[in-house]
């Protein structure tokens, strides 16, 4: 379904499914804001070397599946995406 990345030495397919919810599971997003969002997760993982595959959301909470590059640290991903998305 997905391709395998390659790298110098490597070849990979690291997929990472993450979900992001409000505070209290609160009912905030809006189409606009998720269209918002998804634009600025995608520009985040570009600048991190990662690929954005998959975006959904609801009112409370977003999904999204992301291919990873082993070179970057999942933690420095979240916590980036985290803070831009904010």
């Amino acid at each position: 379904m997905y391709e395998w990345g390659t790298g110098k030495s490597c070849i990979y397919k690291n997929h990472l499914h993450l979900v992001f919810t409000t505070k209290y599971r609160r009912n905030v997003f809006t189409a606009e804001m998720l269209e918002c969002v998804k634009s600025v997760i995608d520009e985040t993982c570009k600048q991190m070397d990662c690929e954005l595959l998959e975006f959904g959301g609801e009112d409370d909470h977003v999904h999204m599946m992301v291919a990873v590059h082993p070179k970057v640290a999942v933690s420095n991903l979240v916590s980036k995406l985290k803070r831009k998305s904010s």
